[in-house]
């Protein structure tokens, strides 16, 4: 049941070949063309096997490789060249440096992702992921493109504004720090651009310790609880006018559903955002901006990384 509720989710989100009729602006949805499909199946920014003690910790760690690759495989391709980003499946390859977890692993990594961006220039980026640090180059990368004039609304029920040095050591958690330029030295260096705080929305927000919290004011980032866009798009939509920005960049971390609906991440918080919610969020936005990078991130299919477990027990199959 899960995998039709997943089926119809990335529809409405126009990321399958549904022809629902919906309201769409002409600058993004009526042509592929410069639009390039990102897999980027990065799962060292997370450190999660905590939370899935169900999962054996390998499994668990690169269940967003196989999350990524999912949401590929669900999605059609619409004409867009596809391209994906070189990454590690060796799971002894996590060492922490500089505060961050994988720390080798994950600047390759965004060196990789940088050289496919930089030898491909596309106009728009859809990025199937992933833990949420996938965002990081592609969503800098627009923002070199287009200098001042995105703004990034950052889908998620957790801030993700830590910084090296906290507690937590994933890079997933870091990642909207990053996009502001925030973070390790040689990470920061590495990315084309970053945004100011003030072209940063969080919207679904309701899982972050104080320490978030208090960055969350410091660094004056707005965010809106699942219940303030409950009903409509309006406060999202007034804050993108008062910006000033014509594009938009939107990162939607799986998480921010509501589990009571639908299960497809490693956090199962309470009082998500519906689908119909979230969905309808993202193509209100599409109706009024220039949406030139979609992400979806996060995707940890349990019940598929036990099933592949299941297969890999049968004989004549491994």
């Amino acid at each position: 049941m899960k995998k039709y509720v997943l089926i119809m989710f990335l529809s409405v989100a126009g990321l399958t070949g549904c022809t629902c009729d919906k309201t769409t602006n002409n600058k993004d949805m009526e042509t592929k063309t410069g639009t390039l499909r990102l897999i980027y199946p990065q799962w060292q920014g997370g450190v999660i096997t905590h939370w899935m003690p169900d999962i054996p910790a390998d499994d668990a760690s690169r269940g967003y490789y196989l999350g990524s690759h999912l949401l590929n495989y669900l999605a059609p391709e619409n004409g867009q060249k596809t391209v994906e980003v070189p990454v590690s499946l060796d799971v002894d390859d996590r060492e922490v440096k500089n505060d961050i977890n994988a720390y080798d692993a994950i600047v390759r990594q965004t060196g990789a992702a940088l050289d496919i961006l930089n030898e491909e220039k596309p106009e728009r980026i859809i990025t199937l992921g992933g833990d949420c640090a996938v965002s990081v180059v592609p969503f800098t990368y627009l923002m070199a493109k287009y200098p001042d004039d995105v703004a990034i609304v950052w889908i998620d029920a957790h801030p993700d504004v830590t910084l090296p040095g906290d507690a937590y050591e994933g890079y997933h958690a870091m990642a909207l720090t990053a996009c502001l330029g925030m973070g390790d030295e040689k990470l920061m260096s590495m990315l084309p651009a970053k945004a100011d705080a003030s072209k940063a929305l969080l919207v679904g927000l309701r899982s972050w310790d104080e320490g978030m919290k208090e960055r969350q004011a410091e660094l004056g980032i707005k965010g809106f609880a699942p219940e303030e866009t409950a009903e409509n798009s309006n406060v999202v939509l007034e804050w993108l006018k008062e910006t000033g920005a014509s594009k938009v960049v939107i990162h939607f971390d799986m998480d921010v559903l509501d589990p009571q609906e639908i299960i497809v991440a490693v956090g199962i918080e309470p009082d998500g955002m519906k689908i119909a919610e979230a969905t309808r969020l993202i193509n209100d936005i599409a109706a009024e901006y220039d949406v030139v990078g979609l992400t979806v991130a996060e995707p940890m299919f349990r019940y598929m990384i036990k099933l592949k477990n299941m297969l890999n027990e049968l004989p004549l199959l491994n």
